[in-house]
């Protein structure tokens, strides 16, 4: 009985305790003071952006057909190469040319020359100036004419899917930058070549597709790599810049908070604002590169343990007046 007895209590003081410590641990913030930060504004380049993703795509996939079943002899290319209008990329030999030389190879040298010679093989040509993408076809394989023995492309492009809330914004020649998700520091610059008019349904959401051409391709896009991509909607060089949390907004007008020279509050400047890009405003009037704004932002801290109230297990001790 008495062992029980302690049991209960002990479980008493452990959950006053637990109340205790969640009381003083999750207690709202209470504001303490303001933190105030002077900045001037600044000259730059603004834009207003549409984002998205987008996949490396050959612009151009032309997959290399045998004209006939056989057996490929050679492959003259490798994955990377850079090929010319006519080059030969491979040379195989028809069924019945195979079924020769390999009759021919038991005959001896002489004769397997003398057929490799009389019958010749079948070069695989390239019909375009582009790049091997594609060249696992080993020596000695067997195709058909519904394989590709060599897949070549003309030049990677991204392919964006845009909503359809933000196609309007998009045109021709509209510059853009293309980030890979596998060099996520380097920005690309590209402008839209293409915009499909046939909409696709992607996780219940109409996109539209949009192929992007880079200004310069580096050495490391490959095809089916994932981007993300920021077409440059409108924007602004030698624009008058300022955070977007200097501003503040009431009644439908914008206002900033000017630091005064001779040391007394801020001031309340309106001013009208232009474009954004989520984090700085375009200066249309009301401010110069010289003024020194004040920004002011609430510093939160937790309550002391003189504002956390008592434990109310814990006994109380009386106060000596």
């Amino acid at each position: 009985m008495r062992n029980k007895k302690t049991k209960i209590l002990l479980a008493v003081v452990i959950l006053g305790a637990a109340l205790f410590l969640a009381r003083a641990l999750y207690r709202n913030p209470k504001s303490d003071s303001e933190i105030i930060r002077e900045i001037r504004p600044n000259v730059g380049s603004i834009y207003n952006i549409v984002s998205t993703t987008g996949t490396v795509y050959p612009k151009n996939r032309l997959e290399i057909i045998p004209p006939v079943s056989g057996r490929v002899e050679s492959v003259l290319v490798k994955e990377g190469d850079n090929v010319a209008v006519g080059q030969v990329l491979a040379w195989m030999s028809s069924t019945e040319r195979a079924a020769l030389l390999d009759s021919a190879r038991g005959q001896g040298e002489e004769k397997l020359k003398y057929w490799q010679e009389a019958y010749k093989p079948i070069a695989l040509l390239s019909p375009i100036k582009g790049e091997v993408i594609v060249a696992t076809t080993q020596p000695g394989q067997t195709v058909t004419t519904s394989d590709a023995v060599i897949v070549l492309s003309d030049k990677l492009i991204v392919r964006a899917q845009v909503d359809e809330t933000d196609i309007g914004k998009v045109k021709l020649d509209q510059k853009a930058t293309i980030i890979l998700d596998a060099y996520p520091d380097i920005n690309i610059d590209a402008k839209v070549e293409h915009i499909y008019y046939e909409s696709e349904t992607v996780n219940n959401v109409t996109i539209y597709k949009v192929d992007l051409i880079p200004d310069k391709i580096p050495e490391f896009f490959r095809s089916g790599m994932n981007a993300t991509i920021d077409f440059k909607v409108e924007g602004k060089d030698n624009a008058l810049l300022i955070p977007v949390e200097a501003v503040r907004k009431e009644n439908g007008r914008s206002y900033v908070f000017l630091k005064e020279g001779n040391g007394g509050n801020p001031a309340s400047q309106a001013v009208e604002l232009g474009i954004t890009d989520d984090k700085n405003y375009e200066v249309l009037s009301g401010l110069n590169a010289d003024d020194t704004l004040i920004i002011t932002s609430k510093k939160y801290v937790f309550p002391s343990s003189s504002d956390t109230g008592s434990n109310p297990f814990m006994p109380k001790m009386s106060r000596k007046k």
